[in-house]
């Protein structure tokens, strides 16, 4: 998928929320390796750089902890995609303290 378009419209959807006042919380991802080392790279740093350029919170990637963790296919269901119940703790660690700021 394009890397524009991506950032674009994530640009959009800030300005959006934040001409109407509200606090932005972006909150990144991170591609499978399969999309190579370079696109996965330039991929996060999207969300870094958004959230400099809007001045935002963020956090860079939802899944620390288990998407990139050793055992990362226990957090996951059977389609490798959507995380476990038991991964929403980690989850709920990684946004929290960037979200409790914003409260």
């Amino acid at each position: 998928f394009s890397m524009k378009m991506t950032e674009d419209n994530l640009q959009e959807m800030i300005k959006a929320s934040q001409t109407m006042n509200a606090k932005v919380l972006l909150v990144g991802m991170q591609v499978p390796p399969n999309y190579g080392a370079d696109y996965a790279a330039q991929f996060s740093q999207v969300f870094i750089r958004l959230s400099k350029s809007h001045k935002t919170s963020v956090v860079p990637f939802l899944l620390k902890g288990i998407a990139d963790a050793p055992n990362a296919t226990e957090w996951f269901q059977a389609d490798r995609i959507h995380p476990k119940a038991t991964a929403h703790p980690r989850i709920l660690a990684n946004v929290w303290p960037v979200l409790k700021k914003l409260l």
